[in-house]
């Protein structure tokens, strides 16, 4: 599919989880490595409910693109599976090591893009992303990329915005009920220090068939009652309209 966009989002994302994110995101990481089940995005939905994880993940060679501190990684690893992190941001991956030692967990950390991974094709059975490659990196490179990885039947899953969110967060303040931008055309969003990608559904369906993905489920999240408030979103809002979901897919072949 035709796609031109700049490709300067790479550092500024690098520049933003180095000098900024790191150190608010650092210190969540001990209590997420330490989750005796695993549970997904801003509301912290447990995998009991969703099942974003595929049956049979023992044994399976797994790659998180975008992993920063590689929690999704170690439940993967305690699972059972052989997972490999990959992120941009050293001070993200320099946090996951420390939490290896930690918890007595060894398994790759690679500081790369997740748009190009140094892995051979058809190295991977599972692609798996909360909001890591899935916000952070341009849909049209990351998803082709993780189709060259999978082997065929291999699944990519991954919990993002939702682009009715996207759709709804204005430059500054939480998700309103007033439309802040247009749909047709919404792909980035710039927010200065960092950027962002949301595909709208029809979009990402597309782009998904042209990889050889077939989808297999498309969850929208509902906050739970309770749930606390975020900057970029309240839970009020997030209880009547889904500000995040998890695409679930299958590579053909």
């Amino acid at each position: 599919m035709a796609h031109d966009a700049p490709a300067d989002h790479v550092e500024q994302n690098r520049r933003f989880w180095d000098d900024e994110a790191a150190a608010w995101h650092g210190p969540l990481a001990r209590d997420q490595w330490a989750q005796v089940e695993p549970s997904w995005g801003l509301w912290a939905t447990p995998e009991s409910q969703v099942s974003l994880l595929p049956d049979g993940i023992e044994g399976m060679r797994t790659i998180e693109l975008g992993c920063g501190t590689a929690y999704v990684s170690a439940w993967l690893a305690r699972a059972g599976a052989h997972p490999v992190g990959i992120d941009l941001s050293e001070k993200q991956l320099a946090t996951a090591r420390a939490m290896q030692a930690e918890f007595g967990l060894d398994f790759p950390l690679v500081l790369g893009n997740a748009e190009k991974v140094p892995y051979e094709d058809n190295s991977f059975e599972l692609a798996i992303g909360e909001y890591g490659a899935s916000l952070w990196c341009d849909p049209y490179q990351w998803i082709p990329e993780a189709a060259r990885l999978l082997v065929p039947g291999g699944r990519p899953v991954f919990s993002r915005y939702s682009p009715l969110f996207a759709l709804c967060v204005p430059p500054e303040g939480p998700a309103s009920t007033t439309l802040s931008r247009g749909q047709f055309g919404l792909t980035r969003l710039d927010w200065g220090n960092h950027v962002e990608f949301v595909l709208p559904h029809g979009e990402m369906l597309r782009l998904l068939r042209a990889c050889d993905f077939v989808v297999e489920d498309l969850i929208e999240i509902q906050a739970p009652q309770s749930a606390r408030d975020y900057l970029e979103v309240s839970a009020d809002w997030a209880q009547q309209w889904p500000s995040e979901e998890i695409w679930k897919a299958r590579l053909a072949g």
